[in-house]
């Protein structure tokens, strides 16, 4: 999580106001906290923004979209799509968005690094014990059913 703070003049915070809303509308706000000031004609608020810095930002504001048809080979990218539909079918089955299960970006990494073990899984950042508790058995059969060739054991 990351910090921004913002003061707004009470007496004249068009200035103040559009910089925050421009913020909040490039970023994933989590919380904001904010505290007025009173000191007469000098009088503030005062904001601190907590937010996620992610890969994507609110809609209409998305960084580019990484195309994973351009950056895999032919074989991974098909493993990549296999991975994807596995998620899709389990973020549906348990009412949760599919990015809770499994980023992209960890799926990409899944076929990239040819992980075929849970110790592999659990290397790739932000995959934890949980997750790989829950879905690894699933993630790396579809893995190993999609005819990728085997780990050199440097995942």
């Amino acid at each position: 999580m990351k910090h921004q703070f913002f003061v707004i003049s009470a007496l004249e915070p068009s200035e103040g106001q559009e910089a925050l809303n421009r913020f909040c509308a490039a970023h994933r706000v989590v919380a904001v906290e904010r505290q007025f000031v009173a000191d007469g004609p000098a009088s503030f608020w005062s904001l601190c923004v907590t937010y996620q810095d992610s890969a994507g930002g609110p809609q209409g504001q998305r960084k580019s979209r990484v195309d994973y048809k351009e950056l895999l080979s032919e074989q991974e990218f098909t493993a990549f799509a296999r991975l994807r539909t596995l998620r899709k079918e389990l973020s549906e089955q348990e009412g949760v968005p599919a990015y809770a299960l499994f980023t992209n970006e960890q799926l990409a990494d899944m076929v990239r690094r040819h992980v075929d073990s849970l110790a592999a899984m659990a290397e790739i950042e932000g995959v934890g014990p949980a997750r790989i508790e829950k879905y690894g058995e699933r993630f790396i059969e579809a893995l190993k059913s999609a005819g990728l060739p085997e780990s050199n054991g440097s995942s």
